[in-house]
């Protein structure tokens, strides 16, 4: 609906991009429309009255005049005052008649509307987020179909995008993650786990698809998660707070507490202060068991542990933010967060036992506690935006585990050893006690053109550095023999006792330039080097003394180093390279865009921490993409959506191998190809449909061995000649995510007399998926055994429905809810205590006895059922 460069046809206004808002008022409603797109923006209005009004009286003035002419000027002077709406229910304060909302998005590093940027993206708004109950991760996660996650538990998700996923990652000394989470400006990903932070006075979650190297570099192979917190306001006071209560079935119940206060301490100046307490029930249960040890004979209870819903959840946390303009042009805005995660419990059942119930022998706990400062500089430089963005987080994790079914399992091998120094039998069970310590700190400073340039771009440099202690202590008894106990550890049979560092350097920009005033071309680039070292002990006893030449040894009566008995690995890996990205975007009509993309995503390589083992270079995502965004019928329906190619090659496998010690290497290439899509429909005024699908296919394109190599030729032996084997061929399909993923919601709101009242279904489905990608086992000891996929088995796929119902008047609502109404069982993912071949499959009785004997295979569900009831007041 163009004329010409930079011109609206008739019956459309133009908002001009130096009015930062306009507002039109129809039907006594009032409109908002942000106006941060790097393009000016039509809007329909027909006859209706026009306000165009801006910060400053001069510009209000000057474009009005320009833009609808003296008539329409003295239309406005005439216009009733809008009534306020409820901030709870009702859509008119972003939508135009019964159109859809506009939503601003920073996916660029530019503020601009969701419609307008050439990437695949779903965003939730704080408006969206309340009315689709999300206050966790796995919330979000259900509704974006491009977007998978693995997890065990509280703290340690795994996010993928669009099917690019190996399976086993989340080790503390393995691969980074091929998707970044970022908080505000910051990087937050961390290599165990993302952290799980409360969405509480959230301003958007913002979820972008495909390779972002350009503009986040490592960690952003596959995608970017971004958590936008809401900013202090400048010269408004403003408070809420959220009292929840809920019951799950087949579990306890929990409760919500939530509060933030907006309050001004000068004219230029504001604080936010926000706080949050949640308590999860839990309701899987740890019901009574035996075990007995083949070996000696001897059997243990957990009689001391039994506990019905015993994987409760406390979550609690503050956030406190100052924003202050120091003039017109410049402003800072420090911030404070922490959160502190307590479970106890696992996530996981054993079908073998009961349906949500386990049998463990040992205590499970797990304290996740983190804190972070940033610093927020934002200012301009003639025409150029300058932006400032550090951090410093620190994270622990305290963590306790029964690892009894380790040595079970491994009983045949090595019960024969767990004795007293007496030679006597002790109870071989073991436990673990984990202990990390992170520290991440990021720097990024860069600068913007004006983005209503017809040449525009961004630029910058980034430092980032991430330290990881890691302590993992597997411990037996404090009787056990000397000659199985490591130096200075009574009773601990296994210790890793390491620091990892991860450096991250790099200089990245954009620069876009409109060829025609609807056609722009994008071409960006990050050049990239990255440096990670992992250093200290891991292992058993005997292997105390094999340090690598020319470290440090440990000798009676000599220092240990670092607390350690010896430095058996002292290893790191470096390298450098280029990210290059393109993008060519067609704005067909004021209503809609095509844009083709190729970009390209990577993962640092990484060392592994079984020194004998040789380091694992980075692997890479290359994208190609066609995409769409399009308006229909006055806005009232979108549907946006993009076909995508992508090869990923050298991919990084992270694995158990020999004792259970995590192994990565480079496992060879595979593709994705797939299409996903999203559409939303106001059907009436108060009736609006929203649905979003993914569909993939994601498979090897060579074989995978057991020893990799360059050709990923399984026929040549491995580095010290044993005998190769594929186990996956070409052709099988990449693990953990479903071929097809969907979402849709419904929502209709009403006036009750004074009441607005509104009711919501939420529908989520995933097809089925495997939990692992070898379809063969390698034995070193000959003859066939089952792989991890066929030992995991095939995850069903699973349906789940959401409803939300409430009214709202003034300042405060009231809302009943439910989640997974019919209590589906849908798998998240499925997991073992040790090396698959063994916990899964009984490798050793197998082997030693001619018998099978049932593994055991723990099931992460989706939480069940629950019903809850929240109110909410405003101030």
């Amino acid at each position: 609906m163009t004329n010409g460069w930079g011109r609206c046809a008739p019956r459309w206004v133009r908002c001009l991009t130096a009015i930062r808002r306009c507002r039109l008022m129809s039907n006594n409603r009032t409109i908002t429309l942000e106006n941060l797109n790097t393009q000016w923006r039509c809007v329909m209005v027909g006859n209706t009255k026009i306000s165009l009004r801006s910060t400053r009286t001069a510009l209000w003035l000057g474009s009005s005049l320009l833009v609808l002419g003296a008539p329409a000027l003295a239309q406005t002077t005439a216009a009733p005052a809008a009534p306020a709406a409820s901030p709870y229910t009702s859509n008119a304060e972003a939508t135009v008649g019964t159109g859809l909302e506009e939503i601003v998005v920073t996916a660029q590093k530019r503020s601009e509307t969701l419609q307008s940027v050439p990437i695949s993206i779903t965003a939730f708004n704080t408006k969206k987020l309340q009315q689709l109950r999300i206050d966790s991760f796995t919330d979000y996660a259900a509704l974006i179909p491009s977007l998978s996650y693995q997890t065990a538990g509280p703290g340690s998700a795994k996010t993928y995008f669009r099917g690019v996923v190996s399976g086993g990652d989340g080790n503390h000394s393995g691969s980074q993650p091929s998707v970044g989470t970022y908080l505000d400006e910051q990087p937050i990903t961390t290599i165990q786990g993302n952290l799980d932070l409360h969405i509480y006075d959230i301003a958007r979650v913002e979820a972008l698809a495909g390779p972002q190297g350009t503009l986040y570099g490592a960690s952003a192979q596959a995608g970017v998660v971004r958590i936008i917190t809401n900013k202090p306001d400048i010269g408004k006071l403003s408070a809420s707070y959220t009292l929840g209560a809920n019951i799950t079935a087949h579990g306890s119940p929990g409760y919500v507490m939530e509060g933030y206060v907006n309050a001004p301490v000068s004219d230029n100046a504001a604080v936010r202060l926000v706080g949050w307490y949640q308590h999860d029930g839990g309701y899987i249960d740890n019901v009574p068991g035996t075990r007995t040890y083949p070996t000696s004979g001897i059997t243990i209870n957990n009689d001391d542990l039994v506990q019905n819903d015993f994987n409760w959840t406390d979550t609690y946390g503050a956030r406190a933010a100052l924003k202050v303009d120091l003039n017109d042009n410049w402003s800072i805005t420090p911030t404070i967060m922490g959160q502190v995660q307590e479970s106890n419990g696992v996530f996981g059942y054993n079908p073998a036992v009961g349906e949500l119930e386990v049998t463990r022998f040992q205590p499970d706990t797990f304290k996740d506690q983190w804190a972070q400062a940033a610093l927020l500089i934002e200012g301009k430089i003639g025409n150029f935006d300058l932006t400032y963005s550090g951090s410093y987080l620190t994270r622990e994790i305290q963590s306790t585990g029964d690892y009894s079914d380790y040595t079970f399992f491994y009983d045949p091998y090595t019960g024969a050893y767990i004795t007293d120094n007496n030679g006597n039998f002790i109870n071989p069970s073991q436990h673990t006690e984990g202990h990390d310590n992170f520290s991440k700190q990021s720097h990024e400073l860069r600068i913007a053109s004006d983005k209503a340039n017809r040449f525009r771009f961004v630029a910058g440099l980034f430092y980032q550095v991430q330290n990881h202690h890691i302590f993992q202590n597997y411990v037996i008894d404090p009787a056990l023999n000397s000659g199985m106990t490591i130096t200075g550890y009574p009773g601990t049979i296994w210790l890793t006792n390491q620091q990892r560092t991860d450096k991250d350097y790099a200089v990245f920009g954009e620069a876009s330039f409109d060829i025609l005033p609807n056609l722009t071309a994008t071409a960006g680039g990050r050049f990239y080097k990255f440096d990670n070292s992992l250093f200290g002990f891991y292992g058993l006893k005997s292997g105390e003394r094999r340090c690598l030449p020319g470290q440090h040894d440990h000798i009676d009566g000599l220092p240990i180093v670092n607390g350690q008995p010896c430095v058996r690995l002292d290893k790191n890996v470096n390298d450098t390279g280029f990210l290059p990205k393109l993008n060519l975007t067609w704005n067909f009509s004021p209503e809609g865009l095509v844009y083709a993309t190729y970009s390209k995503g990577y993962r640092p390589g990484g060392v592994n921490r079984n020194g004998n083992l040789p380091p694992y270079d980075a692997d890479f995502l290359n994208n190609y993409e066609i995409g769409w965004k399009t308006s229909w019928m006055d806005n009232r329906l979108r549907f946006n959506g993009a076909l995508f190619y992508e090869t990923w090659n050298d991919f990084q496998l992270s694995f158990l191998g020999q004792n259970s010690l995590t192994v990565i290497q480079n496992a060879g290439n595979a593709n994705v190809k797939g299409i996903e899509a999203d559409i939303s429909w106001a059907v009436t005024e108060g009736l609006t449909v929203n649905g979003s699908a993914t569909y993939l296919n994601a498979k090897l394109t060579t074989d995978y061995c057991a020893y990799s190599n360059p050709s990923n030729d399984c026929t040549i032996p491995g580095p010290q000649g044993q005998a190769n084997q594929v186990l996956a061929p070409d052709g099988t399909s990449l693990p953990v995510v479903p071929q097809f993923k969907a979402a849709g919601t419904a929502r209709y709101q009403w006036m009750v007399g004074d009441y607005d009242a509104h009711v919501q279904g939420t529908l989520t489905y995933q097809s089925s998926f495997y939990s692992a990608l070898r379809t063969a086992g390698y034995n070193g000891w000959g003859g066939p055994i089952p792989g991890d996929r066929d030992l995991f088995g095939k995850s069903p796929g699973y349906a789940a429905v959401n409803f939300t119902a409430g009214v709202a008047r003034g300042n405060w609502a009231i809302e009943f809810w439910g989640k997974n109404l019919f209590n589906v069982l849908g798998n998240s993912s499925r997991y073992t205590s040790c090396t698959t071949k063994v916990c899964a499959g009984n490798y050793f009785d197998v082997q030693d006895n001619g018998a099978s004997a049932p593994g055991i295979v723990y099931t992460v569900p989706i939480t069940p059922m629950q019903l809850g009831l929240q109110i909410t007041q405003r101030f």
